[in-house]
């Protein structure tokens, strides 16, 4: 257990019933220490205008769990990610994530989290150890700190013979590993990654994740991470929940998921059948099947 900073936070009656983490009562000025989750979601919506985007969102991910958020585009995947790292306010519900209320106590939560947007963050006009450097000064890492960790993140992320290199001069995947690698420098006890595979080629993206599983191995960061990818989520995560319409319709370990859907169903089986996607099901199905024989018969 440890002691976290718990200021502007209720206490423990205030607090849902579930979440079992670190508090302090304004009024008693006291802080006791609990286990907390690394993320946990009740009842979260989130409103544009007329368009409900989240719909009572209910999760729970443990500590050092690699989580994914299925779904098709607009199913309000990033939306999440979003409220979840603080840079967008729900409508209702409470988030917790490392033990803070992302609304009450969004400082200390940006203080213990990594993100990875789906939109490239990495500027290509500096080189890969000076994006590093940019983002080691963001976080407040002292000097002789901050090139311990460069050093040790471009090895981790196999940047170290191109860290002197424009990013510009980067491929798609090496850009990625280096963005997980800025997210990485403070070591955050929960990253987020939205799409972190979106647009890469094969082999960049099995590269991507055996970074992620040497982050977990490494460090025990928990990562939660959106995709529509069924392959991603089915090889890499340890539990997934696929969002349609802005609700959970599923959540579970995939190789559960999938026996619970049929004898010989995929992941892209499960998705379908959560998110009852009833027109052009023959289609999609008949396409999946064809993509996988043909990835069998190389």
């Amino acid at each position: 257990m440890r002691r976290l900073d718990a200021r502007n936070l209720p206490c423990e009656r205030c607090a849902p019933k579930r979440l079992r983490v670190p508090m302090a009562c304004p009024l008693r000025g006291e802080a006791f220490m609990e286990d907390a989750p690394a993320v946990e979601v009740h009842g979260l919506s989130r409103r544009y205008g007329e368009l409900l985007a989240l719909d009572r969102l209910d999760l729970s991910i443990g500590a050092g769990e690699l989580f994914g958020l299925l779904g098709s585009n607009g199913a309000g995947k990033t939306t999440t990610l979003k409220i979840l790292t603080t840079l967008l306010l729900p409508s209702a519900g409470t988030a917790w994530v490392a033990g803070f209320d992302v609304v009450h106590a969004p400082r200390e939560v940006r203080r213990r989290i990594g993100y990875v947007p789906q939109l490239v963050s990495a500027d290509a006009m500096l080189t890969g150890r000076e994006n590093l450097v940019l983002s080691a000064r963001l976080h407040g890492l002292r000097r002789a700190e901050r090139e311990s960790r460069i050093a040790e993140a471009l090895q981790l992320m196999d940047l170290t013979s191109v860290a002197g290199a424009l990013v510009r001069s980067y491929s798609g995947g090496m850009i990625r590993r280096l963005e997980i690698a800025q997210a990485m420098l403070h070591r955050p006890q929960v990253l987020f990654l939205d799409e972190p595979t979106v647009g890469l080629d094969p082999v960049a993206r099995h590269v991507v994740w055996d970074r992620l599983r040497e982050l977990r191995v490494q460090f025990g960061t928990s990562i939660l991470l959106t995709t529509h990818d069924m392959e991603e989520a089915d090889v890499l995560c340890s539990r997934i929940a696929i969002l349609h319409r802005g609700r959970v319709t599923v959540q579970g370990v995939p190789a559960e998921l999938k026996a619970h859907t049929g004898s010989e169903a995929t992941l892209d089986d499960v998705f379908i059948q959560a998110t009852g996607a009833v027109i052009d099901r023959g289609a999609y199905r008949d396409v999946a099947r064809t993509r996988r024989t043909a990835q069998r018969l190389g």
